[in-house]
């Protein structure tokens, strides 16, 4: 077989780009083998464009030094190159969007002078801007101002032995208001060292305790294990904050994917018996919840969901099938748990998500809106994937500055209720 010419070769590398590119603006929903592939692809490029920009200038730099340019190939490559360069210039530009979409969602909801709210050692920190020099390194996740104390056991009962880490600020403050983090996986697989990083170190390092917690997995662990280990970590920060300078009074849940439907399930379901097993007089309501990008119905009732998730469901998460035991189903989906005592909510989901269809958190939304007496707040995050904001880009930080604005007024309004 013929080796192809240097030419041909940065042709294909060039093609390979501009479609990492369109892939990214269009990611593709069907048929269902292309969602997960597009998902990665455009998971990388949609939160990356500036880095994907330099690999490609690198890589045009070195082809054209050795001579790519002696034919009409790889003249070709040239131009597609420079329109990928176009697109993804537009990607960083869609980025720099979500600062305005997620302040016109708190806006929407909590008023144009929700900022006059927030405590005036808050509102500093509080102030939207993106620190470039972070994201240059966007898998760095350590902070020169936060310090991590790992692998702190939180329920232990001879055979299971479940741990979390605390971040706190190194000035190691008293009275922080407290988050917790679930990271997400499908429920099969996660761990809290991979996800939700560059939200817990960014509040720590402006004086929030910050704790993410292990669960139980499936299928070997069915769910309701899941929910309930979620549960117990509530109910252990509820009791050991303090000895870490938390404040036990306010407790904010979060998390993202299957962390996401955990979360906003955990703060829907305050204190339910069946799942605090031999801790049913445990306090495990929440003050807030953040998810992000969750699963928010696993009957898929409208049809709104992943078209393979029921059969996910049935086979590796319950281990039961809807047709039979469908209230299983319902209990486990937070759109049927919705109710007037619903604490506030900020959720965020992304547009172009091809895992969990960003009509889903629409209609999550409205369900809680209608039913719920709190804040209910919804960001739609312009040309973001699914997990966009597990590690550092342009996007994560405008979701994460605007998740903490919205819980500094939400903790603002406990304190006033609390000093009444």
């Amino acid at each position: 077989m013929a080796v192809p010419s240097l030419p041909v070769l940065y042709l294909i590398a060039a093609v390979v780009g501009v479609l990492f590119t369109v892939n990214a603006f269009r990611p593709a929903h069907f048929p269902a083998a292309f969602t997960v592939p597009s998902f990665f692809a455009g998971w990388l490029t949609s939160e990356l464009p500036i880095h994907h920009i330099v690999w490609q200038a690198v890589a045009s730099a070195v082809f054209i030094a050795l001579g790519a340019l002696s034919d009409w190939p790889g003249w070709v490559a040239l131009g597609l190159t420079l329109l990928s360069w176009v697109g993804l210039v537009q990607l960083a530009r869609l980025a720099s969007m979500s600062e305005e979409v997620t302040e016109q969602s708190l806006v929407e909801v909590l008023g144009s002078d929700y900022r006059s709210r927030i405590p005036a050692e808050l509102m500093e920190a509080a102030q939207p801007g993106v620190d470039w020099r972070r994201l240059v390194l966007p898998f760095s996740m350590k902070d020169p101002e936060v310090e991590v104390t790992r692998n702190v056991v939180f329920h232990h009962d001879g055979k299971l032995k479940l741990k979390l880490d605390v971040y706190r600020n190194r000035a190691h403050p008293v009275g922080a208001p407290v988050l917790l983090y679930l990271h997400g996986g499908a429920w099969v697989f996660g761990d809290k060292r991979e996800q939700g990083i560059p939200m817990m170190t960014y509040l720590a390092s402006h004086g929030w305790l910050c704790v993410t917690a292990n669960y139980r997995l499936a299928p070997r662990s069915p769910f309701p294990a899941q929910i309930i280990d979620a549960k117990r970590a509530i109910a252990w920060v509820k009791e050991h904050a303090a000895e870490y300078g938390g404040d036990p009074g306010f407790v904010a849940i979060s998390g993202g994917s299957a962390g996401g439907h955990l979360a906003a399930l955990a703060a829907l379901t305050p204190n339910e018996p069946e799942w605090q097993p031999g801790f049913e007089d445990a306090d495990t309501s929440v003050s807030a919840a953040v998810p992000f990008y969750g699963v928010y119905d696993f009957t898929n009732r409208d049809g709104l969901g992943h078209r393979g998730m029921r059969r996910f469901l049935e086979r590796s998460v319950l281990k039961k099938k809807l047709n039979r035991d469908r209230d299983a189903f319902e209990a486990a989906s937070p759109m049927y748990r919705v109710g007037p005592d619903a604490p506030p909510f900020f959720v965020v989901h992304g547009r172009n998500d091809t895992l969990v269809p960003v009509k889903q958190a629409r209609l999550f939304v409205k369900l809680l809106r209608d039913a719920s007496r709190s804040t209910v707040a919804y960001a739609e995050i312009p040309g973001a994937q699914h997990a966009f904001e597990i590690f550092k880009s342009i996007r994560t930080a405008h979701v994460v500055q605007a998740a903490e604005r919205f819980l500094a007024v939400v903790r603002a309004g406990a304190h006033d209720r609390a000093s009444r």
